[in-house]
């Protein structure tokens, strides 16, 4: 089954199986699977899992909401959810080199192997590969484009200095 929300970054398919989120979805993602594939649309009140990742999101939007909490089951091959994973320790408002998930996970020299399993993250925004940048730090592909990539790094980026003019 799945919903359709509204964010400041663009409209998000939320996808559940049961009681487990296994993808978000921006209007215009790469590799989107067509909505037929997604199950029956409901209405978000519908599904406490929708309430909780939309209200989560908001949280996130909001600049009150570093993690997200949510059941989650991404769908995809071992490799990938051991990249998804890694991701997801990534601090908010912090960003971290394709090469250096590559290593931490064992494989040095496998950055391109952590990019296609970055491109294939079916959790937008709640697994952050909009943190995950080139070995020069540029904003290299993101299924959701580089313009949103942008956008959510620069959202991370204002909370983070301002947090730190606090001190």
């Amino acid at each position: 089954m799945h919903a359709v929300i509204p964010s400041p970054v663009d409209e998000l398919t939320l996808v559940a199986r049961g009681d487990t989120l296994i993808a978000v979805y921006f209007a215009q993602h790469a590799r989107r699977p067509s909505d037929a594939a997604l199950g029956d649309r409901v209405d978000i009140a519908d599904s406490a899992v929708f309430t909780h990742t939309r209200d989560q999101l908001a949280e996130y939007f909001a600049g009150d909401r570093e993690t997200f909490d949510l059941p989650l089951a991404p769908e995809g091959e071992e490799f990938a959810r051991r990249v998804w994973a890694e991701i997801r320790r990534i601090p908010r408002g912090r960003t971290i080199r394709y090469g250096d998930i590559a290593a931490e996970l064992g494989q040095p020299g496998g950055a391109q192997a952590v990019g296609g399993a970055v491109g294939r993250n079916p959790l937008s925004i709640i697994v952050p590969c909009h943190r995950v940048v080139g070995a020069d730090g540029s904003l290299t592909g993101y299924a959701g484009g580089t313009a949103r990539k942008a956008f959510l790094l620069e959202l991370e980026e204002d909370e983070a200095a301002s947090a730190a003019r606090l001190f």
